[in-house]
């Protein structure tokens, strides 16, 4: 018997005034759903499939969508996968995919959709910005109340104001970003635990409060009992132990430096973050860390295999990182009785805030042509397959962790354990079979996002729950910045501006910590040369932009 979509008719009318969307099935969502008929949003002819919040979508005939897909080198395409016939078998829907190399994809993609030749669903995107004067993607957020699963998610998350921040110049946006219930995890320290606790750092007590000033002296510590020439040898050219040492003063560095601005919540207007007296205390404290050997200097500039060695070795003590590299980490160190840890990030003049504060992701573009060439209804059921693949918790399930009896099973408590013969982010690393590389489940075009029970459902070992569980119970949610919503003309006038101060901010950051600039000496010479680099004149731009668009947005 079809489903019934009674919640859909009831969710419609909220959204109409509110955005809303996904959480644990109840069997009281089920039941509303699964009457007799299939009329959905008032108004609506009866449809061929069924749709729902918590309800699986299904054509009554075969339909095939077009789309594109990021085919990633370590788990390359195959069109046998599992993947493809679970979703097919539920759905009764088939891909046409534009296979792209990973490496390619952003490239291709602005060529298909600025040509207009690109296919009706576009996953993987990071930058949605850039294709919206092109009028070649639709703008989703007028047609989101067709979509029960993301409004119940929106709804239940209250995603509100984390959406504000895909709000483009005319108020509305353009794409589907993926949805958490929670943010937390992102970046850290991972440290060697056995040493700290050999020096007298009792780190699983001092993380709950402790600043960077603790932190130093806890390395300050370790240094004195191993004799080592530094603590500290980070990777990724220190972009990622700039971001996370930043957050906590308020200011910007490193991989999170973006277009350098922090948004006043009291004054409600856009700042330059780095020419702050926050940004002039966290500089000299990343100066002392090194100037005292704590700090390797070469970790703005060593290869991150030269990094990872140093650590796996024990000539460094305290590598950043995220909770997947904690376990992959811990497989490849050459020290007996080594122990690794996630420490949390320390505090700072901002207090003790989450890293991660956003909690969106990639997301799905809808081309126009989709809208052209499927007519309104047609396009509406295109939508509410999207709904039920990337938005429902079914959906999720399937796109990361596949077919129950198949690639998992559920445990008497209902959590997911992956077959022992398949391997997948740190689980059973020994066996023949991989989640992504052989069933096509767990990749990145499909599964991101989602309820944070599925989210600690991928973390391989209790170290990395217990690390989630942490930051949730000791560290702040930091509030979001808003968008100032610049339109195309404004966004090339400021990238004219943006990209040399930048630049010069990033070289001036790296000198200052380095020691080939000193703050107390040269710190007037930098401001200056960002003051004649434009930064007020972009500073003040931007705040123009904002006071325009600011009641788009509540403010």
């Amino acid at each position: 018997m079809k489903a019934k979509n009674v919640l859909a008719v009831i969710l419609a009318g909220i959204m109409a005034v509110s955005l809303a969307a996904c959480g644990k099935n109840s069997s009281a969502d089920k039941q509303v759903n699964t009457d007799d008929t299939k009329t959905g949003v008032t108004g609506e002819a009866a449809q061929d499939y069924t749709y729902g919040a918590d309800v699986t979508f299904h054509s009554d005939e075969p339909v095939t969508y077009s789309m594109m897909y990021s085919d990633h080198e370590n788990y390359p395409y195959n069109k046998d996968w599992l993947l493809w016939s679970a979703i097919q078998e539920k759905t009764n829907v088939t891909f046409d995919l534009n296979v792209i190399a990973r490496t390619d994809y952003e490239d291709k993609k602005s060529v298909l959709i600025n040509s207009g030749d690109a296919p009706y669903i576009i996953p993987k995107t990071y930058d949605e910005g850039k294709y919206v004067a092109g009028g070649q993607v639709v703008a989703i957020s007028d047609w989101v109340q067709y979509m029960p699963n993301y409004q119940k998610c929106v709804k239940d998350w209250n995603m509100e104001p984390d959406l504000k921040a895909k709000l483009q110049a005319d108020g509305k946006y353009y794409v589907l970003p993926g949805m958490w219930e929670k943010a937390g995890g992102g970046y850290a320290y991972i440290i060697r635990k056995d040493i700290f606790d050999a020096a007298g750092v009792d780190v699983t007590n001092l993380e709950k409060k402790w600043t960077y000033e603790d932190f130093y002296a806890a390395c300050k510590k370790v240094k004195e009992y191993t004799g080592s020439d530094y603590v500290i040898s980070d990777a990724s050219k220190g972009d990622c132990l700039l971001n996370i040492s930043a957050v906590p003063y308020g200011v910007k560095g490193g991989w999170g430096i973006g277009n350098g601005l922090n948004f006043d919540q009291e004054k409600k207007e856009f700042y330059f973050a780095d020419t702050t007296d926050n940004a002039k205390a966290w500089l000299a404290y990343l100066s002392k860390m090194v100037k005292d050997g704590i700090l390797d200097p070469e970790s703005f500039s060593q290869e991150d295999d030269a990094a990872k060695a140093k650590f796996f070795t024990g000539e460094s003590y305290v590598i950043s990182g995220n909770y997947q590299n904690l376990n992959d980490f811990s497989t490849q160190m050459q020290q007996d009785g080594s122990k690794l840890y996630m420490a949390l990030v320390p505090g700072g003049a901002a207090g003790l805030p989450q890293m991660e504060n956003s909690r969106l992701e990639n997301g799905i573009m809808i081309s126009q042509k989709a809208l052209d060439e499927l007519g309104k209804e047609k396009f509406i059921k295109m939508l509410r397959f999207v709904d039920w693949l990337w938005y429902s918790e079914e959906g999720h399930v399937l796109s990361q962790w596949g077919v129950e009896g198949k690639t998992y099973t559920k445990d008497t408590d209902g959590n997911i354990v992956l077959n022992s013969d398949i391997s997948y982010n740190g689980l059973n690393p020994e066996a023949a079979k991989k989640l992504n590389v052989d069933y096509g489940f767990g990749g990145g075009v499909f599964a991101y996002g989602g309820p944070l029970w599925l989210k600690n459902s991928k973390m391989a070992t209790e170290g990395e729950k217990d690390y989630d569980k942490r930051i949730q119970d000791n560290r702040e949610v930091r509030p979001l910045d808003p968008p100032f919503m610049a339109n195309e003309e404004e966004t090339e006038e400021l990238s004219l501006i943006q990209t040399p101060l930048i630049d010069s901010t990033k070289v001036w950051i790296q000198k200052f910590i380095t020691g080939q600039a000193d703050i107390s000496t040269q710190w007037d010479s930098y401001v200056s040369e960002l003051k004649g680099l434009g930064m007020d004149t972009f500073v003040a731009r931007v705040n123009e932009i904002f006071q325009k668009n600011k009641s788009k947005l509540g403010y």
